[in-house]
């Protein structure tokens, strides 16, 4: 394991460990709003101020570019930090968040942890080496069809009346084995990774969200796009995660949709209330 991965990893697990201890005070902690449903608390900045120091005692030259605290300093080695992806699962003690650091060099991402604290999952991804769970090797699943696949997505935190995601998430509730929402991105992509799904999507994302999980799931043998297939960057506000065998059929449909073709109409509540009294005649 490369050095700065070994430093990532026990960052990591410092953050994820300062997490779950602070579960038993939920009720006492400083919650402060972003905007609407869109959480951070005293945690997410302990976890991150840990994070940074962490990695700070071995590399005082380096940047940073975290959630909370922002950008700060100039290196040619940045470490993107999300301390607590899943605030909100977190603040209902719904045990499904993760911490989530990246390191890029050049503008080209490097290594990846992604720390499950309650399952004590730790996902590594280094550049040409691979991705591991626990240590151990992992692959995206060899799933061809979106038909048989199982498939994630989120929806933003803000804005949320903005988002067509909804839509999206019927067609594809539709089209595959089913779609979950468990409230976190970074462990959406690890386990796009570790081939626990196929594929997941999500709308208006930030660099921090998905800079770990693009190179698990790249190390794993998955394909990472925009909606329209074309190249991801980590300022895109779109991300297309995939095993990459049902990455084209993905494609299509998010171009059907975006174009309006084939779309299943969802029934409004009148519209169900009016057939369920029909059918109760």
């Amino acid at each position: 394991m490369q050095p700065l991965l070994n430093i990532a990893t026990r960052a990591a697990r410092r953050a994820g460990d300062l997490i779950v201890r602070s579960m038993s005070r939920l009720d006492s902690l400083k919650i402060d709003s972003k905007g609407r449903n869109d959480f951070v608390t005293d945690i997410d900045r302990q976890s991150e101020a840990d994070i940074i120091a962490t990695i700070r005692r071995a590399h005082p030259d380096h940047a940073f570019h975290g959630e909370e605290s922002g950008r700060s300093g100039e290196s040619e080695y940045v470490w993107i930090i999300d301390p607590l992806d899943g605030t909100t699962n977190f603040l209902h003690g719904f045990p499904t968040f993760a911490v989530s650091i990246a390191v890029e060099h050049r503008g080209r991402l490097q290594h990846s942890v992604i720390y499950d604290p309650m399952r004590d999952e730790l996902f590594t991804a280094e550049r040409g080496h691979g991705a591991r769970l626990n240590g151990k090797p992992i692959h995206v699943a060899r799933i061809d069809t979106l038909a048989e696949s199982l498939v994630s997505t989120g929806f933003p935190s803000r804005k949320r009346h903005d988002s067509p995601n909804i839509h999206f998430y019927h067609e594809f509730t539709l089209r595959s084995h089913g779609v979950r929402r468990a409230g976190s991105a970074a462990l959406d992509l690890a386990y796009v990774a570790s081939g626990r799904l196929e594929a997941f999507w999500e709308f208006n994302l930030n660099p921090w969200d998905t800079a770990a999980g693009i190179l698990l799931v790249e190390e794993a043998g998955g394909a990472i796009t925009d909606f329209a297939g074309g190249a991801f960057q980590l300022n895109s506000r779109e991300v297309l995660a995939s095993n990459g065998r049902i990455h084209a059929e993905m494609v299509s449909l998010f171009k059907d949709m975006f174009a309006g073709r084939d779309l299943a109409a969802i029934p409004t509540p009148r519209e169900f209330a009016q057939k369920r009294a029909e059918k109760n005649k």
